[in-house]
């Protein structure tokens, strides 16, 4: 299968390769290829620099700031900065939080977080899931009361990707007891200097401080900060959880991280020939590729239909877990094709100026902690089995 792109699009692509060639830090593309760690100014370096050229917000309206591309100029960009070692932009203020802003925001919220957000002054988390809140957020428990013009916010929330480096977050409180739980909840922005916020690390399995616990101790949160209506924020949630599976696909990640595969399968030796030549290796990587195109089309195809409608449907549904699933499948094949040099795992080895004798040959660096890494992405962004529900629920009726 091929997609056939107008001579337009086709002069797009090329205008995005030339600025990831000019643009694109050697140093941060050298790390990415290379599976190795990228830091809190890595990320920022890339954002200002697509901030700069005015393609950091991709699917903004471009009256605040958006480039007012198409999806299939979208689906190009993710495509080439994935090839060209491009890190992924963090989608928690540009995709998650500023989407909800947009739709539902104050205007006095438009004007301050906006432009903070596409100069990367503010770094921004996620405040949904707790202890026993994940899931089912709808049962979470951390709560909001007013007071004058504050809400004195009381609490805990867990699994915050990179909250160590974020300065806000959105963060959803119970604002009501005496209602339906989903009803009860509100959408609160939260400076995270706040006196009584404490961040703590989580380590994961691949040895990683990617996630943490914040606790939220008798936080002051002004009452502007509130977004929208007091007891809507459940709406405002699955308006954005819609923007974050979508995203969750990762199509572009996936089609550089399966070409990875078939150097890597090329490279590996059973028997004396490539890995790529033994008839049931090469059997399962054209499994994953042909799931992989089919799942590009249908990416294309429900971002084109959102386009009219304003936001991604249900059907980011099936993105979030075929996307999840496929980019799981890659990492396992990248894990078996590797053999052995997948098992001594060196953490250090993951950082840029880590020179001692590596552990077997460049290309596996990393792939280890990759595959780890990788196991959560089904749970994340609500889990497969609750996408399931809701594509039973939503899309077949049952």
């Amino acid at each position: 299968m091929e997609l056939h792109y107008s001579p337009e699009e086709q002069a797009f692509r090329e205008e995005v390769r030339q600025f990831l060639r000019e643009k694109l830090p050697p140093d941060i593309a050298a790390k990415v290829k290379g599976n190795k760690r990228l830091s809190r100014d890595d990320y920022v370096r890339w954002h200002k620099i697509l901030g700069e050229k005015g393609w950091l917000a991709q699917h903004w309206p471009v009256e605040y700031g958006g480039t007012g591309w198409s999806p299939i100029q979208r689906h190009i960009f993710d495509e080439e900065a994935a090839a060209a070692g491009a890190p992924g932009i963090i989608p928690f203020g540009v995709s998650m939080v500023a989407p909800v802003i947009i739709r539902f925001g104050s205007e006095e919220q438009k004007r301050y977080y906006l432009p903070r957000i596409l100069n990367s002054e503010d770094w921004w988390c996620q405040g949904y899931s707790e202890p026993g809140a994940g899931s089912d957020l709808a049962s979470l428990k951390t709560r909001a009361v007013r007071e004058g013009d504050y809400y004195i916010v009381n609490g805990q929330k867990t699994w915050t990707t990179l909250g160590q480096y974020a300065n806000m977050m959105f963060c959803l409180v119970r604002t009501n007891t005496e209602v339906k739980p989903q009803e009860g909840i509100s959408f609160l922005l939260i400076d995270m200097n706040s006196p009584g916020v404490t961040v703590r690390p989580i380590i994961t399995l691949d040895g990683e401080h990617e996630v943490n616990e914040v606790f939220l101790e008798n936080v002051k949160v002004p009452v502007e900060n509130l977004v929208g209506e007091e007891n809507k924020g459940w709406t405002y949630a699955k308006y954005l959880l819609t923007y974050e599976r979508t995203g969750i696909a990762g199509v572009g990640i996936a089609k550089q991280a399966l070409r990875h595969l078939k150097y890597v399968a090329s490279k590996q030796l059973k028997d004396g020939r490539p890995l790529i030549e033994d008839p049931l290796f090469r059997a399962r990587i054209a499994a994953v590729e042909i799931d992989l195109m089919a799942l590009e089309l249908t990416n294309l195809r429900v971002v084109a239909a959102a386009e009219k409608g304003g936001v991604p449907g249900p059907e980011s549904s099936v993105l979030k877990i075929k996307g999840t699933e496929i980019r799981q499948a890659i990492t396992d094949l990248l894990r078996r094709a590797v053999g052995p040099y997948a098992l001594p795992f060196i953490p250090e080895a993951l950082d840029a100026d880590y020179d001692d004798e590596p552990v077997g040959p460049d290309y596996a660096a990393g792939l280890a902690a990759q595959y780890f890494n990788r196991r959560k992405i089904t749970i994340y962004g609500g889990s497969n089995e609750i996408q399931k529900n809701i594509i039973a629920k939503m899309i077949l009726g049952l």
